[in-house]
């Protein structure tokens, strides 16, 4: 039965894991969405002999009201569920996310720095919120539940709830601030994917990241095409070839 809550309720969303060979990929998806956002790189990733896997995180797939319900670290929690079922199966495990996914990866990176190397697809770190909007934000959740969003990103292949729950959003942003004091924690493999027609994601976003974790592997690459949902854009392809010679270089050093 599909959920009317949900923006494209057809889409299947629920959460998935996907067995294939010995070593495994955790793709978590952002803000208000659900794991159709992650399926189509997951698809591809699996097609290559990669087991993947992605939860549903915490007051997501259910109702928006859910989402003012949970904290960030509630979040963390559905991840790491699905991070010990992967590494339960295989002998490594790479982390990765969308947008606000991509913070959880993040700070799954940094609890568990076994974790083979981090993929990261539009990165909420740092949004294009003005200070006013963030005051905006915080008065407005204490008289409304949501409001509503001027437009959807690949609005057709998403799925998630049309509107922003208020309280959920201010809890994204005590998150971006606990990752962000956790940077110097993260020393694996990074790559960063950003969109050059992203709205939502500051353009600065890659470089809090790369000036903040020790890694010394990092790439980061600009899609000329893409908007903030990357994982959807016209660009899946490149992203999905980039993904996987990523990877390959980790498992398979020169």
């Amino acid at each position: 039965m599909t959920n009317p809550a949900l923006h494209n309720p057809h889409l299947e969303g629920g959460p998935f894991l996907w067995e294939a060979g010995p070593v495994g990929v955790l793709l978590l998806h952002g803000y208000t969405a659900t794991t159709a956002e992650m399926r189509p790189l997951a698809k591809r990733l699996h097609e290559k002999g990669y087991t993947v896997a992605a939860p549903l995180l915490a007051g997501h797939g259910t109702q928006p009201v859910d989402l003012n319900r949970v904290t960030w670290r509630d979040w963390v929690t559905s991840a790491e569920t699905m991070y010990a079922q992967l590494a339960a199966r295989c002998e490594k495990v790479f982390v990765g996310g969308e947008s606000m996914g991509g913070v959880a990866a993040l700070y799954l990176a940094s609890l568990h720095p076994e974790a083979a190397g981090i993929l990261l697809y539009a990165p909420a770190i740092h949004l294009t919120m003005s200070m006013l909007d963030k005051i905006k934000l915080y008065v407005g959740s204490l008289f409304l539940a949501e409001v509503g969003r001027e437009s959807l990103d690949v609005s057709d292949k998403w799925q998630g709830y049309p509107n922003l729950p208020l309280k959920g959003a201010i809890q994204l942003l005590q998150f971006q601030k606990a990752m962000r004091q956790r940077l110097g924690e993260v020393s694996q493999p990074v790559i960063i994917f950003q969109g050059r027609k992203d709205t939502t994601v500051h353009p600065t976003a890659g470089d809090v990241i790369l000036q903040g974790v020790r890694s010394t592997i990092k790439e980061h690459h600009w899609l000329e095409r893409s908007s903030h949902a990357i994982t959807l854009d016209c660009e899946l392809d490149a992203v999905a070839d980039l993904t996987l010679r990523f990877m390959d270089g980790i498992l398979k050093p020169q």
